[in-house]
């Protein structure tokens, strides 16, 4: 997979650089082999967001240069990053089915991706059998690629006042601290697309999420 660019990477050591692999995979959000990783560095922040990526943003140096002298946390990454490209470079049951597929891959469009709380971009259950579907391909080896919106203010965070009604939160999502990462052209550039509206031309910029092999 294509790691992040250097302004959104920690200064890992070389022998931590399999956790920016994992960390940037959502496929910890279904398989959970590798949780006792991110217990281990920040058990408090991993117990209130299961976000690996938040969490290996916000490691220190010092915590860092603890782990990578941490010779049973290095084995145990090195067996769980093993792990997880193997299992990733398995043939599965698309691949066995279709060796020879009529199409190179398959664009699933969706407002709402929901694949894990630390990506709140989605609200409710749509967005979940999305994530599912992204998730499920994965597993059976079909060649997908979602296509959204990363949203800047996702689903409202509700709390509740001294009189009890109901106050709405919408937090920005920084994109540094979520688990996506900027893709880039053929240049090395970061991608960006020109859209024609009436009067204007609105410019995007594309955002990626590794969900497996989708």
């Amino acid at each position: 997979m294509t790691i992040a660019p250097c302004y959104l990477l920690p200064q890992l050591p070389e022998s931590l650089a399999g956790l920016a692999e994992l960390a940037l995979d959502l496929r910890w959000s279904w398989s959970h082999v590798s949780d006792t990783l991110w217990q281990h560095i920040a058990p408090k922040l991993w117990e209130q967001t299961h976000n690996p990526w938040l969490i290996l943003q916000n490691a220190g140096s010092e915590t860092l240069q603890q782990l990578a002298q941490d010779k049973d946390f290095i084995a145990k990454l090195d067996a769980f990053v093993a792990e997880h490209r193997n299992r990733l470079a398995q043939t599965c049951w698309f691949g066995k089915t279709y060796p020879h597929p009529p199409f190179r891959q398959v664009a699933y469009f969706s407002m709402e991706f929901g694949l894990s709380e630390s990506l709140p971009i989605y609200s409710g259950g749509l967005g979940i059998l999305a994530g599912d579907c992204l998730k499920t391909a994965s597993d059976l080896g079909v060649p997908l690629l979602g296509v959204g919106l990363l949203w800047q203010q996702g689903y409202f965070r509700q709390s509740l006042d001294e009189c009890g009604r109901q106050i709405e939160l919408y937090p920005y999502n920084d994109p540094t601290q979520i688990p996506v990462t900027p893709v880039r052209d053929a240049a090395g550039e970061w991608l960006r697309l020109e859209m024609p509206f009436p009067g204007r031309t609105v410019i995007l910029r594309a955002w990626q999420a590794q969900v497996g092999r989708v």
